[in-house]
């Protein structure tokens, strides 16, 4: 067992025997917050679980926390004392924080990645951007967000399956057929008979598509009638956006486990769930449209889901959408949308209750915007396209780890400035440099080790370890495994991104203070498991996060 997890279960023990002594009245301990005071004179843990339980045992925080610390036992503990208004210090003897650390440095490359839960799977759908033209910024943060979170969620031990919706049915895909036509056109010197339509896609990728079909095909689909010539164009504009966009994500360390394309819920499934709805009266006729009776579960107003033309609106879709995940059996659907998105959960929620599904099982994680600054300037147009700075561009300028690592910095609903010129600075003032610098460093420890014949070996002495620095470092590690809980609890990656930079931090202090070649070989041997740990852990940490851990700066 952990520390943390040693002290939690003797508190509760304390608990039930105050509670079984009648000292304290019966009641439910509340969740235990363990923390590493500030001060080293406050202790190795805190918590502040006496003045969590005031209202539970209806006595003051003081006097639980006397009652808890009467009562605490084991062979780990050194003393506990109380400070404040009720906080427990806990101050550990010598030898649990090095026996402790002796089973993490035995772990190996597992430590970190928590035991599997039987638990039914999850599903997280991220980006879901419109196969019509090139990611932007605010796809890349969803991307990073998402494919962070099914990391992290895996190596908290659940079962996880991650999808992208592919939008390829409705108005936008005639919209992308008739702008690949129209540059088409244009390209053959043909413009005036199909000229650009007013809401068309004006992006350069729209001309470089068309160019490619001219390329490779010529002219051939001139002779084509427009009904036939817009499909043909529609497809191969498809396919080749799809390409692209999955392109993108790759080189920004995204992958899915599934690509589930609007056009196979066209006509069957729409219409199966939207019969559903007619059967159980959820749904009613009105100005020759169905509308759904969304108010009837918590929306503003009623929604058309078939228009009066017969066709089907784009919440039609999306409901037969989240009605074929809940009929695929996942316990819970996890959906990164984008800020703008607000007004339309309560719909898709409203719609799955109506369904009969539980709505509760499905959570929205929604995205806050994207400013992007060069010398301190906003930047908000892309100088090659003079649209929305797109992902490649980014990635361009300031590589896939600074890119995902300044996108998981803050949590997913607060709003990002991301500096372009601090992303690119190869010093200790960039986060993702100094959090991968400490990798490099730690790289660089081994060779020379190799270079001297010196091993850690299976059994280092652990007690050499005395220097608050090292202290500090091995109490950081303890937190780990915790912190993924948590972390996947809260759906926080930013959490993990946060815990690798101090985790750095503490490791360059180390560093700075304690050699490892060259001093008295036990001690050499005891530093060298610890760096060993600590580049296991920061490997850990950034692969959660998708960022790469260079040996080598």
């Amino acid at each position: 067992m952990e520390i943390k997890d040693i002290l939690t279960e003797a508190i509760r023990t304390a608990a039930a025997k105050a509670i079984e002594e009648g000292v304290l009245p019966a009641g439910e301990l509340p969740a235990i917050v363990l923390e590493v005071p500030p001060k080293k004179e406050f202790g190795d843990f805190a918590t502040n679980v006496a003045m969590q339980s005031a209202k539970v045992f209806h006595r003051s925080p003081r006097q639980i926390a006397e009652e808890l610390a009467k009562r605490l036992q084991g062979d780990w503990l050194d003393r506990a004392e109380i400070a404040g208004p009720g906080f427990l210090n806990f101050y550990l003897k010598g030898d649990v924080l090095y026996d402790s650390f002796a089973a993490i440095y035995r772990a190996g490359e597992s430590f970190g990645s928590l035991p599997k839960k039987d638990a039914p799977k999850i599903q997280v759908e991220y980006v879901s951007a419109n196969p019509t033209g090139l990611l932007h910024v605010g796809h890349g943060r969803g991307a990073a967000a998402g494919s962070a979170l099914v990391n992290l969620l895996r190596a908290a031990g659940y079962p996880v399956e991650s999808e992208y919706y592919i939008n390829d049915a409705g108005n936008q895909m005639d919209k992308l057929a008739r702008s690949v036509e129209a540059r088409y056109f244009e390209l053959l010197g043909r413009s005036e008979e199909k000229p650009m339509p007013e809401d068309g896609y004006h992006g350069t990728d729209i001309i470089a598509t068309a160019k490619r079909i001219i390329e490779r095909d010529g002219d051939k689909y001139l002779a084509l009638e427009e009904e036939e010539r817009l499909s043909a164009l529609k497809e191969l504009a498809y396919q080749e956006k799809l390409t692209s966009l999955k392109q993108d994500l790759a080189a920004f360390h995204v992958t899915f486990d599934n690509w589930f394309s609007e056009r196979t819920l066209h006509p069957e499934a729409v219409q199966k769930a939207v019969a559903i709805l007619k059967e159980n009266g959820n749904v009613y006729e009105k100005d020759g449209a169905l509308w759904l009776r969304s108010t009837a579960y918590g929306d503003d107003k009623d929604r058309v889901v078939i228009r009066e033309n017969g066709e089907p609106t784009y919440l039609a879709a999306d409901i037969a959408y989240h009605h074929n995940k809940y009929e695929r059996g996942f316990d819970r659907l996890i959906n990164i949308w984008g800020a703008d998105h607000h007004g339309y959960v309560c719909r898709v929620k409203a719609a799955m209750t109506a369904l009969g599904h539980d709505a509760d099982k499905l959570t929205v994680l929604l995205l806050q915007m994207v400013s992007l600054y060069r010398g301190g300037e906003l930047v908000k147009m892309s100088k090659r396209t003079g649209q929305s700075v797109t992902l490649q561009e980014l990635i361009e300028e300031v590589g896939t780890d600074a890119a995902r690592y300044f996108f998981l910095m803050r949590s997913l609903d607060s709003q990002l400035d991301f500096d372009l010129d601090l992303a690119k600075k190869k010093s200790n003032d960039n986060p993702v440099y100094y959090i991968q610098y400490a990798h490099a460093r730690i790289s660089s420890i081994f060779r020379q080790a190799e270079e001297t014949k010196l091993a850690a070996g299976d059994n280092p002495d652990f007690t050499r370890l005395t220097d608050e620095s090292e202290i500090d470092l091995i109490k950081k590690i303890e937190e780990y495994p915790e912190e993924i809980e948590k972390a996947a609890a809260f759906y926080a990656p930013h959490r993990i991104a946060r815990y690798s930079y101090d985790l750095a931090s503490l490791f360059h202090s180390f560093y700075n203070r304690c050699r490892i070649i060259g001093v008295e070989e036990e001690t050499a041997r005891a530093r060298l498991a610890l760096v060993t740990v600590t580049g296991h852990v920061i490997r850990h940490s950034l692969g959660v996060l998708g960022v790469s851990a260079p040996e080598s700066m």
